[in-house]
């Protein structure tokens, strides 16, 4: 087919992407990126709700969502009614040449409508089919509905986050989603090698709640061998020590120098070596002490780092211990370090403008990815997909369209 990206690492997998605003088209994208062939298909009457998310690419009248474009890059788009049987039937002739389905609908939505995974895997064993879901699709809770802050709150994230003696604050981005992204990308990707290797495709079930959870780091077993339940702590770490954000002339930056190597490098180069020979926070377990750091340690780093600016304080340590400027969003694009990376792409939407979008952090030296890639209008590539994998002619796709199942 036209308009694919050049051969990836993921060159001649087939993904249909059945999924809405993050989780799952976001998964989708990883895939595309990296060389799949992905297929967006949408309700036409009820298309994924994130085409009407700002801000848009806009000319004159016409615009185009920025944040459905970063998430949906690199895919063809298929309009498909899932509650007609032609449509039915569609699906399951595009699954036959398809690797994996991508789905983010409430469970049970899938088996309502008669194309779930029993079904689907009937029409192709090979199948791969992830499922990314609020809840999960086992367990009491798996249909209640879910978002990003269902996640959080559910997970206990909401609860460690924020300042002490304040109410908790949610993470600023949608973790929940994001985090059941890379889960589902990482299950989707070791079920394709087990179905390559054996011919047996699988159910990848992955919950936003439970990638949350995989998220807290130590406060599982804090809590399991110790009893404590983790609280909000503000910047500071739970108990690694100084590892925190703190004041210069110009912003904040952090500074992590914890460790009995980067404190003695930290205490020389800001011209006081005297303090890594003090005996009362000589050593990590010292300078560990809550009371020791408070009235110690933190007012040494503090006075340290107060009368320089953030680009002072970087160019001075930077190199040597963990200190970073702490950059607004604008600062980050137009960051030097990030174009480096390549961490900022641009896809040309030719009336509309040139949108320039993240870019994807997975680097492969023998197969790159394709990030900077425009996103599909809804439904542009029906004809050529169901030509292409479902070997239908020009009059049965026209029929459908009469149908009303194909817009």
């Amino acid at each position: 087919m036209t308009g694919l990206p050049a051969p990836g690492a993921l060159n001649g997998i087939v993904v249909l992407d059945l999924s809405r605003v993050l989780a799952g088209p976001y998964a989708a994208q990883m895939l595309a990126d990296l060389g799949a062939t992905v297929i967006k298909i949408e309700n036409p009457a009820d298309p994924d709700v994130s085409r009407g998310f700002p801000p848009y690419l806009t000319d004159g009248e016409e615009e185009f969502s920025a944040y459905y474009a970063q998430y949906n890059r690199g895919k063809l788009g298929v309009g498909l009614d899932l509650a007609a049987p032609e449509g039915k039937e569609v699906l399951k002739d595009l699954v036959r040449s398809a690797d994996v389905l991508i789905e983010n609908f409430r469970p049970g939505t899938m088996e309502k409508l008669g194309v779930g995974y029993e079904v689907l895997r009937e029409v192709n064993p090979k199948l791969v089919y992830a499922a990314i879901s609020g809840y999960g699709q086992t367990g009491s809770r798996s249909r209640r509905p879910a978002f990003d802050n269902t996640a959080q709150a559910a997970g206990g994230l909401w609860s460690m986050n924020g300042y002490p003696d304040m109410p908790p604050v949610r993470v600023g981005v949608t973790i929940g989603d994001l985090s059941a992204t890379l889960f589902a990308v990482i299950g989707t990707l070791a079920a394709l090698r087990h179905a390559e290797a054996t011919g047996e495709g699988q159910l990848v079930d992955v919950a936003q709640v439970d990638s949350i959870v995989a998220l807290t780091e130590t406060a599982v077993v804090d809590y399991t061998v110790d009893g404590k339940v983790a609280a909000p702590a503000g910047n500071e770490h739970a108990w690694v020590k100084p590892y925190e954000l703190f004041d210069c002339a110009d912003g904040q930056v952090f500074f992590g120098a914890y460790t009995d190597k980067l404190w003695r490098a930290a205490c020389e180069l800001f011209g006081t070596a005297e303090h890594a020979s003090d005996p009362e926070i000589d050593t990590m377990r010292k300078r560990l002490v809550p009371e020791v750091y408070q009235r110690r340690v933190k007012p040494i780093v503090a006075e340290w780092l107060r009368d320089r600016t953030r680009a002072q304080l970087e160019e001075l340590a930077g190199d040597v211990v963990p200190l970073t400027a702490v950059r607004n969003i604008g600062e980050v694009v137009d960051d030097p370090g990030t174009a480096e990376r390549d961490m900022i792409v641009e896809a040309d939407y030719g009336s509309l403008g040139t949108l320039r979008m993240f870019g994807q952090p997975i680097k492969l030296s023998a197969t790159p990815s394709s990030p900077g890639r425009t996103a599909n209008r809804l439904a542009e590539h029906a004809d050529e997909v169901l030509a292409d994998l479902a070997g239908y002619d020009g009059e049965r796709i026209a029929a459908l369209r009469d149908a009303g199942v194909l817009p």
